[in-house]
């Protein structure tokens, strides 16, 4: 059922401040901070509108060229593509297309940076609307337009998944589930789904752990959010804390290093299996408010610090540890369904950089791991340059480390390695790297 144009905030309002968050996005600024700036009445109309916009982003970019000899200025661009990538299939538009169309002119007129432009902007969607089956068979042969992300990433993700890539592709164009981290330390998985059950939310176990809910809320209404029993994370960020834990010989209580932590899911997780002492860091002090405000939530503890963690002798006491949870910075190329914006802010040269990053933590962290000790590493990353390649480089110039029975890479679809994530049965995942490195015993 498509939507309605009355309620308010008005439509035109919407596709405005939309069309300027695609315009940051362009500019290299993240989605998630851009929305977080959009007024609080505007912000969940906006944050939906600005998801398909940049889910379907390659088509209208696409549609722009043959609509157009010459790109407009930069909003009045945006405000375009905003209207093409909306209304370019009557299955998936929000509104009825005609409505989207008016509403862009609208918001053209109404906007003095767009306002000399509205009736370029009028031809062309009018143009659109009288052509459009023909037009978009004219952009269906573009692999851009057809999948909906950058060329240079299409033809990456080709090499390292050439069965696999097509559907990797869909996946990523797909809305993720909301997914729910149950700490079985203070409840059950029955007891919380029984919570759900009567409040009117149907939720599914997808794991020991994990329930994955039939309809998104906000967390304000989920039951035992606010008390720390449930707090969201995917089902394969969930793979974490137990990959590093289970069957670790341990002295009476675990010495636990989370680097590059925030925003402190897979901290908090690590303390909700065992009982031991967290060490949480984080390059960014903004990023470390972030770490503390999710402790607090759960009644959790942990050492929280704001450093490099590749610049070891700034912060460690000497004391080596037994574990290690490397969550390194990666392209996020593994959860481009949660965060839309990401292949299009991403440059293939961009790669090559995080790759190197990776190396000099893995390197940096390596010598912190006690004999016997594991260290957990880790992407939201599909790309092999950062997962499989990356830790067989490290294993061939490390030959007191020991790979360990490990996923691998998780790929966000259920086809590919059916029963690799033994706790996620539904197949329902982001995209994900692990490897978990045991030092030899001297």
């Amino acid at each position: 059922m498509k939507c309605t144009a009355s309620k308010q905030p008005a439509l035109w309002q919407q596709l405005q401040v939309t069309a300027s968050v695609l315009m940051a996005v362009r500019q290299g600024v993240s989605g998630t901070a851009a929305i977080a700036k959009v007024p609080g009445e505007l912000r969940p109309g906006v944050q939906a509108l600005t998801f398909a916009v940049l889910r379907s982003l390659g088509r209208a970019q696409a549609l722009r060229q043959l609509l157009v000899s010459r790109n407009p200025p930069p909003q009045a661009d945006a405000l375009l593509c905003t209207a093409l990538a909306l209304s370019w299939s009557d299955q998936d538009a929000p509104y009825e297309v005609f409505t989207l169309v008016n509403q862009t002119v609208e918001a053209a007129k109404r906007d003095p940076a767009t306002r000399g432009q509205a009736g370029f902007l009028n031809g062309c969607l009018r143009r659109f609307l009288r052509e459009r089956d023909a037009l978009v068979a004219g952009t269906d042969a573009q692999a851009q337009a057809r999948w909906n992300h950058p060329a240079w990433w299409i033809d990456h993700l080709r090499s390292d998944w050439p069965k696999d890539w097509q559907n990797m592709l869909a996946a990523n164009n797909t809305q993720a589930p909301m997914t729910l981290r149950v700490n079985t330390r203070r409840t059950s998985l029955e007891a919380a789904m029984r919570s759900f059950d009567a409040v009117g939310l149907v939720a599914d176990a997808t794991g020991p752990s994990a329930l994955t809910l039939r309809q998104a809320k906000p967390v304000q209404a989920l039951p035992g959010f606010a008390e720390g029993i449930v707090s969201v994370q995917d089902v394969a960020a969930q793979l974490a804390a137990p990959l590093l834990l289970a069957g670790l010989d341990q002295p009476a209580r675990l010495r636990v290093l989370d680097a590059c932590a925030a925003p402190g899911g897979k901290t908090a997780h690590l303390l909700e299996l065992a009982d031991c002492d967290v060490t949480a860091l984080d390059v960014d002090p903004v990023r470390c408010e972030r770490v503390h405000e999710t402790l607090h939530r759960l009644g959790l503890q942990a050492h929280v610090l704001a450093a490099d963690a590749a610049a070891v002798a700034s912060w460690w006491d000497g004391r080596p540890f037994d574990a290690i949870l490397l969550d390194a910075p990666c392209s996020a190329s593994g959860i481009v369904r949660r965060h839309p914006d990401v292949r299009w802010l991403r440059r293939p040269s961009d790669i090559d950089q995080l790759v190197a990053i990776q190396a000099r933590l893995l390197n940096a962290l390596w010598p912190l791991v006690r004999p016997g000790g594991r260290l957990l590493y880790s992407t939201c990353s599909v790309f092999r340059a950062e997962g499989e390649n990356q830790i067989q480089t490290f294993l061939a110039h490390n030959t007191e480390a020991l790979l360990l029975p490990s996923p691998g890479h998780l790929l966000p679809f259920s086809s590919l390695k059916p029963g690799v994530v033994l706790d996620n049965p539904v197949g329902e995942h982001d995209g994900f790297y692990y490897a978990l490195l045991q030092k030899r015993p001297r």
